[in-house]
């Protein structure tokens, strides 16, 4: 069975065609920095690599780009559009509606569509790839695999708001989770990894989106995105956490329209809104040239990621092991060093030369005698969705 996967970001769309059951990978890519002006194509099938500008201004164009390099008579892995069985979907916010892997379907397009309001950075690109997708393999299953389902078994204390409860079950308003597939993958590397299915895991999810899971015996306990995708940590263009007395402020006092202070947190903040450059590898580079507000941004960061494996390792009751992952995560030795920086009391100490070293593979970056293992996993969610794609598709 040959599985397009199809993963789509905020401002990135990850591809690879699978073969499974064997999981081999046929080829991969990725389409970054989608509608800026500096947007690229990466592609990879068999000894053929390439690195491409493209112009991008959105992710139907993204999608139509990659579809070409599938089809390419010599860089290409596909003779036919139905050379492809099963095309598996990232959706990023699944409501209530959706708590496992699902066969898209018109009534399922339409509540993902519906759901766009919750995920505004993500759900329209999501449903997006999907009708290109129903276009582009007309005899493949469409499968939905939702970032908010790894996070079902947080409990109550965890992911209810303290607001009057009829309001909130009425309008399933709760803490949902994201990155659930990263979170689940990694996590599961780290356990085996380890050894230690009964475990305390901190997993920090760091690229565009960012995210961190307290993660017990390889279940989600609890998680710093919730209702939305925009809380939390902070972000390429989304603010992360920010007292609600704020918004009321710029609502009422600045008479700015709720539609404009939800662009604002989800669209002009975190880090293009403190340094004008939403891409870290930017951001870093100004840094190191001197740009003050570059600086503060990455402390910034930092701090705001320190506090939330304090509160994590608390509800923890301890912690074994601190995962990053994702494009940040997995190659900033700078963000990792400043984030570990004097976390001594919780067993935390990064080692400088491992945390330099670059592989593509899981790694400790802790001293010899830290308490707490400290690992890189590169995350593989499109090894993750084609797994859960080809079970669902083997059911029916």
């Amino acid at each position: 069975m040959q599985i397009l996967v199809i993963n789509s970001g905020s401002s990135s769309i990850k591809f690879q065609v699978i073969q499974m059951p064997e999981a081999k990978v046929i080829c991969k890519g990725l389409a970054e920095r989608i509608g800026l002006d500096n947007a690229k194509i990466h592609y990879q099938a068999g000894e053929h690599s390439i690195s491409e500008l493209h112009t991008l201004s959105n992710h139907k164009n993204g999608l139509a780009a990659i579809n070409k390099l599938l089809m390419d008579n010599k860089i290409g892995v596909l003779q036919h559009p139905d050379d492809i069985d099963v095309v598996a979907h990232r959706i990023v916010h699944g409501g209530n509606k959706f708590d496992k892997t699902t066969v898209i379907n018109s009534k399922v397009l339409n509540e993902i569509q519906r759901l766009s309001s919750l995920a505004p950075l993500h759900n329209p690109a999501n449903a997006t790839g999907v009708k290109v997708a129903i276009e582009l393999f007309k005899k493949a299953t469409q499968i939905a695999i939702f970032d908010t389902a790894f996070h079902q078994s947080i409990p109550e204390k965890a992911f209810r708001y303290a607001i009057p409860k009829q309001l909130a079950d009425e309008n399933h308003i709760r803490l949902y989770g994201f990155h659930g597939t990263s979170h689940k993958y990694v996590s599961e590397q780290a356990i085996e990894y380890l050894q230690k299915p009964k475990s305390s895991i901190i997993s920090i999810h760091l690229g565009n989106g960012c995210s961190i899971t307290a993660i017990k015996n390889g279940k989600s306990i609890d998680h710093s995105l919730g209702f939305g995708p925009c809380n939390g940590l902070v972000m390429g263009t989304r603010s992360g956490d920010i007292d609600q007395s704020v918004i009321f402020y710029l609502m009422g006092s600045l008479q700015l329209s709720s539609e404009k202070v939800n662009q604002m947190l989800q669209k002009e903040s975190g880090f293009i809104g403190l340094t004008g450059f939403s891409d870290l590898r930017d951001i870093e580079s100004e840094a190191k040239k001197g740009n003050t507000d570059c600086q503060l941004a990455l402390h910034i960061a930092a701090y705001r990621i320190k506090k939330y494996i304090g509160s994590y390792t608390a509800a923890l009751n301890g912690l074994d092991a601190l995962i990053f992952t994702a494009g940040i995560g997995e190659n900033s030795s700078t963000l990792r060093a400043m984030v570990c920086e004097n976390l001594d009391i919780f067993g935390i100490q990064i080692d400088k030369v491992k945390n330099e070293v670059k592989q593509n593979s899981l790694r400790e970056v802790q001293k010899v005698d830290a308490k707490v293992k400290v690992l890189v996993i590169p995350t593989n969610e499109e090894l993750e969705m084609a797994k859960q794609a080809y079970l669902l598709s083997i059911k029916k």
